[in-house]
């Protein structure tokens, strides 16, 4: 049975580089043998998390985003930078997933527990994005992830990308071998 992976990014802009990111590296994950899963953060209709919600009415996408997480093994996120973070957008949606539903514990974590992370993001800054993967990293790390050490970084992306295609050598070849960690990384954590 082959490793799931959800690919997610953070952004939902029109010509997000991070979107074109994402869809390259779904391709190499469904080239490793994965079932792939590219998640458009824009068909869940999100509230702000607030605790008043959570225990009222649970949002309905919320949930339906949640079971999707929990059928995964791995995750593969590509998160554009927003003042030196991830975007707003991202976090409300790792922090809505993370909520326990249905008697869960509150520490159960059930999308998130025993599976395996990857990272990556695209900046049209010189630094590609490393302070939204740094504060991303500790983000997963504390919901239980396993975040792989590799990460790719896409300076200058908005002279990286011919079209939906990543020119830069570099990040190309780190992209692909990192995901090809990440799926191995999967199966054997199943």
């Amino acid at each position: 049975m082959a490793a799931k992976i959800a690919v997610i990014c953070g952004s939902i802009r029109a010509g997000s580089f991070n979107a074109r990111l994402a869809k390259l590296a779904a391709e190499d994950a469904l080239a490793e043998g994965a079932d792939v899963t590219l998640v458009d953060l824009a068909d869940y209709d999100l509230p702000i998390y607030r605790h008043e919600l959570e225990v009222d009415a649970f949002p309905e996408a919320a949930l339906d985003l949640k079971r999707l997480f929990q059928a995964q093994d791995g995750f593969l996120f590509a998160s554009p930078e927003y003042n030196g973070s991830v975007t707003p957008l991202l976090k409300n949606t790792l922090d809505w997933v993370s909520r326990p539903t249905e008697g869960e514990s509150p520490i159960a974590l059930s999308a998130y527990r025993g599976k395996v992370a990857a990272m990556m993001a695209a900046s049209v800054s010189p630094f590609g994005g490393i302070r939204s993967i740094f504060h991303l990293r500790q983000i997963l790390s504390t919901i239980q992830l396993l975040v792989l050490p590799e990460q790719v970084l896409v300076p200058f992306a908005d002279r990286a990308f011919d079209g939906d295609q990543l020119q830069e050598e570099l990040p190309r070849q780190l992209m692909t071998a990192m995901v090809k960690r990440l799926v191995k990384t999967a199966e054997s954590l199943r």
